[in-house]
Formats: structure tokens, C-alpha cells, sequence
């Protein structure tokens, strides 16, 4: 259990998400982040200088990306800080949140900033020597989709381990247009009464469409309208399967921040010094080859059992669920009400942009639980290779 980290309320953002090939498609993830960075600190009268280390989650490279993060600390005008380049798939964000908490927590750091992009647009391709080949051809490989067709251990493409996970637990089709649908409504709360609860988190980003023309993008981009009667006439996309594309996430573009600090120094950056944030515990795990969405459930358990709690004592749940089964699984084993949780939204419905995609979710629990007065946040949510993660905070 951790006891010194905290994040300031209201020292967070995330851009809105825009799917591939829209609105960011021709942005540098890390130049386009550092740049949204910076006008953000500048808003909230925030100097750069105050932070001692910079965790950059990026997963999808980008040109001259070895300098990662102390390119992106200097862009957002901290350049006498370091920092690290952290890529750990779709729980990048935790990793880097976490990872600030346990230097905060042993006294490494005393303010840290966790800045998280991808971009899937745009994706690079990637050639690799190969001498031996016949007459010396190269390998090639397309960074994002060729990982998302193959895992070169369970060497099945990733909707492959979801329906492994349906078939093995019993979810049928129906179970996942029914969540699918859950999850659209709820995403569509988060637009009532003027985008008031998406207002509260999130950052507009600024795009150069010329060197004449800047536009705002102040919406997620690519969200598709859902009902019972459309999901039920899509095609599965295996055969045989349980997900359609309504029942799955599709890659976006976007990035978030989050600061972790101490105690005193959230109090003082704190939107509402009544409102404490602290990062309380962590979990991991690896589920058996080419299940991954079963790999959530032990990660949860643990990050429950490190922090001295039980899913009875959780004031709300946010999961990274890039397939329906994701949070049908969980919900069964767990014993909880798969409609119950991720209200405002999750990544099933908004897209996934792999590093920031965890983020925007635990973003969002934070805004939850401090509307219901406080209490605990769980997050969960897999990732490649059959990994999964899970994070509790303390809001109040």
C-alpha cells in the first residue's frame, strides 16, 4: 500500500479522441502532446520548472522518438529535467502513474509529470535486415496493425484471445451487443446537460492545418451511434464468434497528463484543497497464452488486496475494455453488475490510443467518485501478451 503519492484534483486532462485518420492523423504524437502539455500548464499558471521528472507513455514510435522524454520535458518548457520513455501497450498509463507513486513514495521524486500520446494514424513502418534471406530481402512489419493481426507468442490476432475468453466463460453474442449498448448510453451521459461531466477533465487540443489555419478540437471524433436493432444486424468478425465491430473498440489518436506528487504539493495545485487524491496500490498479472482479457480479474484482485479492500467497499469501476467480453468476464467473476460500472464512458465506445487510453479512464474515475462524495476508485484493464493491470485510488 502506497501512502505518500498524490494527484492535485483537477491536475489531470485528456484530450478528446479522435479516430484514426481524422483530425490529429498528421500530428507527432510526442511534439502534439508536449505542445497540449504546455498550453494546459500555462492555463492553470503552472511554471514547468517545478517538476523533477517526466514519465512519457508512448507505444506507437514516432520520428526520433529515442529522445522521448527528455525531448517532450523540454518541449513543454522543463528542459533541465529527465525522465524515461514508458510503453507497456494499453496499461502504459497505470505503469507511469504507478511508477511516479513509487518515487514519490520512496523520495526520488517530488513532483512528477506522466504525459501519455499515441497516435494509430499514420502508423510507422518499420524495415528490418535481414542477410540471410533469400537474395537479402528485409523484413517488414507495419507497426500497429501487423501487431494487432499477430502475437508472436500465442500467435493469434487480439480479437482471437477475446472470443477464446467468450467461448471458455459461456458469453454469448447477445451478452455483448447488450454491454456494447450499456456502454454507448453511458457514454451518452457524459454529453448531458451541455457536456457537463466531460467538461470537467477534458482539454481542447489545438491543430496546425497551415501555417494560416489552427483548429480546435474540443470532441471526440469517430463515436458511433448505437441501438439493439443495429448491433444485432452486423456480422460477427470471426466466424463463429461473439464481437462485431459495434462490440469492439478501433484505434484513436489523443493524449492526457497527470501529475503525482506529494501530499503538501497537491494540496497547493489542488482545484479544491477539500478533495485529496491519493494513489493507494497497484496489481499485475498474465493470463494463459491467448486469454487476455481474462488477465484483469488477478490484476484487480491484487491491486484490492494491496490496498485492504474489497470490491464491496469500491465507489466506482473504470476498465479498459477494447472487446465487450472484457467486462462481461470481470463482471462474472468478480459478482458484480456488468451495467454498473464505467459510467460517462471507457474505451470500448471512445477508442483506444493505446498509452492515454488507461489514463482518460482513471481521469474520468477520479470526477466520478468526487461527485458521489468521495471514496474508492478501481481501475482494471489488459493488455498485450496476455497482461493486465490494476490501480485503486482514494478520492476525498
Amino acid at each position: 500500500m502506497l501512502t505518500k503519492a498524490y494527484i492535485p484534483y483537477k491536475g489531470y486532462y485528456s484530450t478528446p479522441f479522435s479516430r484514426w485518420q481524422g483530425s490529429f492523423a498528421n500530428e507527432h504524437a510526442i511534439i502534439f502532446a508536449a505542445n497540449t502539455a504546455k498550453r494546459w500548464l500555462a492555463q492553470k499558471k503552472w511554471d514547468p520548472a517545478m517538476f523533477d521528472y517526466l514519465f512519457l507513455g508512448i507505444t506507437i514510435g514516432q520520428p526520433q522518438w529515442f529522445y522521448g522524454s527528455p525531448w517532450a520535458a523540454a518541449l513543454i518548457g522543463a528542459p533541465g529535467i529527465p525522465g524515461v520513455l514508458l510503453s507497456q501497450a494499453c496499461t502504459t498509463s497505470t505503469t507511469c502513474i504507478f511508477q511516479a507513486a513509487v518515487g514519490i513514495e520512496t523520495g526520488f521524486y517530488k513532483n512528477a509529470y506522466c504525459l501519455m500520446t499515441d497516435k494509430c494514424s499514420n502508423g510507422p513502418h518499420t524495415v528490418w535486415p535481414n542477410p540471410n534471406g533469400p537474395g537479402g530481402e528485409v523484413l517488414s512489419e507495419n507497426w500497429m496493425m501487423d501487431n494487432f493481426g499477430r502475437d508472436p507468442w500465442a500467435k493469434g490476432a487480439m480479437i482471437q484471445t477475446a472470443e477464446n475468453v467468450a467461448k471458455e466463460a459461456g458469453i454469448t453474442r447477445e451478452e455483448c451487443d447488450a454491454v456494447a449498448l450499456r456502454r454507448y448510453e453511458q457514454y451518452m451521459d457524459s454529453l448531458a446537460n451541455d457536456k457537463a461531466f466531460k467538461k470537467r477533465y477534458m482539454f481542447p487540443a489545438e491543430v496546425s492545418v497551415s501555417k494560416k489555419k489552427t483548429i480546435i478540437v474540443e470532441d471526440d471524433e469517430g463515436i458511433t451511434p448505437c441501438t439493439k436493432e443495429g448491433l444485432a444486424a452486423l456480422k460477427t468478425v470471426l466466424p463463429d464468434g461473439t464481437h462485431t465491430f459495434g462490440a469492439q473498440t478501433h484505434p484513436a489518436d489523443g493524449n492526457c497528463a497527470v501529475v503525482v506528487t506529494t501530499r503538501e504539493k497537491a494540496k497547493e495545485l489542488s482545484g479544491d484543497p477539500k478533495i485529496e487524491v491519493r494513489i493507494v496500490s497497484y496489481g499485475f498479472a498474465r493470463a494463459k497464452k491467448g486469454f487476455m482479457a481474462m488477465a484483469v480479474v488477478p490484476a484487480v484482485k491484487m491491486a484490492l488486496d494491496n490496498a485492504g479492500i474489497t470490491i464491496k467497499d469500491v465507489k466506482a469501476i473504470k476498465t479498459h475494455n477494447p472487446f465487450a467480453a472484457n467486462d462481461i468476464y470481470l463482471s462474472k467473476q468478480m459478482n458484480i453488475d456488468v451495467n454498473g460500472f464505467n459510467n460517462y464512458g471507457s474505451s470500448l465506445i471512445y477508442g483506444h490510443p493505446q498509452a492515454p487510453t488507461a489514463g482518460r479512464c482513471i481521469i474520468e474515475g477520479i470526477e466520478e467518485v468526487a461527485m458521489l462524495g468521495g471514496g474508492y476508485l478501481l481501475w482494471g484493464g489488459c493488455a498485450a501478451g496476455d497482461t493486465g493491470a490494476g490501480l485503486v485510488l482514494k478520492i476525498g
